[in-house]
């Protein structure tokens, strides 16, 4: 793993948008999530979230692209899923914004990721994966160096805003 300390949000002061709500599925912190807006707003105002699921990968998401959050408030750490229809925590970044994101790992290929490697979300996982056509809404960046990954991993990341 080269995730940049234990935290999704790198930042010291990340200025993005932190929101409550609803979660669909089990999905880890450090997953590209959206608005399950067929759900509308529960009696808090919030919203369900689901992993992002659009029509192919590197779609641009429907609605605000946000990062799931570990629940600290029952203690559980960043490596941990939640479970259907528990309240969850998403954050909803900014350009520059640095997060620690899990990057796909593609079975069987144990591909090496370079620094300054644009990355785009997998449709159906919201895991990052590498731009592989069309459409690429290229939202990340990696910024370490990984080498021969074994699984899907938290890694260093910048929020590139397209």
């Amino acid at each position: 793993m080269s995730a940049r300390g234990t935290e999704i949000t790198v930042n010291s002061n990340p200025k993005g948008r932190f929101l409550e709500g609803t979660i669909s599925g089990t999905p880890k912190p450090g997953t590209v999530m959206q608005i399950d807006a067929s759900e509308g707003v529960d009696t808090n105002g919030n919203f369900t979230w689901e992993v992002f699921n659009r029509d192919a990968d590197g779609d641009r998401p429907a609605g605000p692209l946000a990062i799931l959050l570990p629940d600290r408030l029952q203690g559980k750490l960043e490596t941990t899923a939640y479970a259907d229809g528990d309240h969850c925590f998403v954050y909803v970044p900014l350009p520059g914004d640095e997060l620690n994101m899990i990057i796909a790992n593609i079975a069987g290929t144990a591909d090496d990721h370079a620094p300054g490697e644009l990355l785009i979300v997998d449709d159906g996982t919201g895991l990052l994966i590498v731009t592989t056509g069309t459409p690429e809404t290229e939202c990340f960046m990696n910024i370490t160096q990984i080498t021969d990954p074994t699984a899907d991993a938290l890694h260093h990341v910048i929020y590139t805003g397209y």
